[in-house]
């Protein structure tokens, strides 16, 4: 008989638990400035449009008024782990089903908040935005304001991490390397709270972060990507290396096939049958492993 360890036996629940649990309250969009984000007042009128090609995924794109939409866990089952979710897309358009409100339902399953980042995207046609600056801009504002909220959506601020799938991966390093402590002096009381992240996870991150950039303040990472999509996988490569050379707590999962843009379910019903569908699993035992996420 195969005995399994405490830690494989509570994931299987979490995963269990994850497809039958009913999320508690309908998410939350919540804009991530009252009056419009700075840089954006002369789109201020603009609506976001849909992206329609053929497929189930849905795909967003004229972001100007940044907003998080919370999909909170039941309040019997929260964890107090919060995770901001930047879904990718080249910077055109976001994939919010596939990296967004998918990877909620199961998060939610594990007890784990999760505030599905909408940002502005700085490659779309005619943008007038870029990713250091307006992308980034809203990150840091996304993660100040979970923590200025987190009494209301009961999340832990000290627990409290950012995802990025593809290209929303450059939002993870710009935010792991980035971050400030708030300014106390602020106006706006969401500015007075921390911008740093407690964890990052870079998946199929097409663009991480830059070595030199990489402190042992920089928090904890986790990189999983797939040996046929070869750009992330050789970045999270080294990545790695840097972050290892830096004293940061890392880990890198590279699985033999997967393609890119699987979010946690994959294109596919085969994806369900290959070893890179396992790796939530992987990611909530690191979380485990790190103290973040309690047994």
């Amino acid at each position: 008989m195969v005995k399994r360890s405490p830690a494989c036996l509570f994931l299987v629940v979490v995963w269990l638990c994850a497809i039958s649990a009913a999320i508690a309250a309908e998410p939350q969009v919540v804009h991530l400035w009252p009056n419009g984000a700075p840089g954006s007042e002369a789109f201020a009128n603009e609506p976001e449009k849909t992206l329609e090609r053929g497929d189930s995924i849905a795909r967003i794109y004229n972001i100007h008024n940044p907003s998080i939409t919370a999909y909170l866990p039941p309040a019997n089952r929260a964890t107090g782990v919060g995770a901001l979710i930047a879904p990718g897309g080249a910077h055109r358009h976001l994939a919010v089903s596939i990296e967004g409100a998918e990877v909620a339902a199961r998060l939610n399953g594990a007890g784990i908040a999760v505030f599905v980042l909408k940002y502005r995207l700085a490659e779309s046609e005619g943008s007038p935005y870029s990713v250091e600056t307006h992308s980034f801009q809203d990150a840091t504002r996304a993660l100040r304001l979970i923590r200025s909220r987190a009494e209301e959506w009961k999340v832990d601020p000290g627990r409290l991490g950012i995802m990025g799938f593809s290209a929303g991966g450059t939002l993870v390093g710009l935010a792991g390397t980035r971050f400030d402590a708030g300014d106390q002096t602020a106006f706006d009381p969401v500015e007075r709270f921390s911008s740093r992240p407690d964890f990052l996870v870079f998946v199929n991150a097409s663009v991480s972060m830059d070595p030199k950039s990489i402190t042992k303040e920089t928090p904890p990472a986790f990189l999983i990507s797939a040996a046929d999509d070869l750009r992330p996988s050789a970045a999270n490569a080294a990545l790695f290396a840097a972050l290892i050379e830096s004293g940061v707590p890392a880990e890198i999962h590279v699985y033999r096939r997967g393609g890119h843009g699987f979010g946690f379910f994959g294109r596919s019903p085969e994806f369900l049958t290959w070893p890179v569908s396992g790796w939530p699993n992987q990611f909530l035992a690191w979380l485990m492993d790190l103290g973040i996420l309690k047994r």
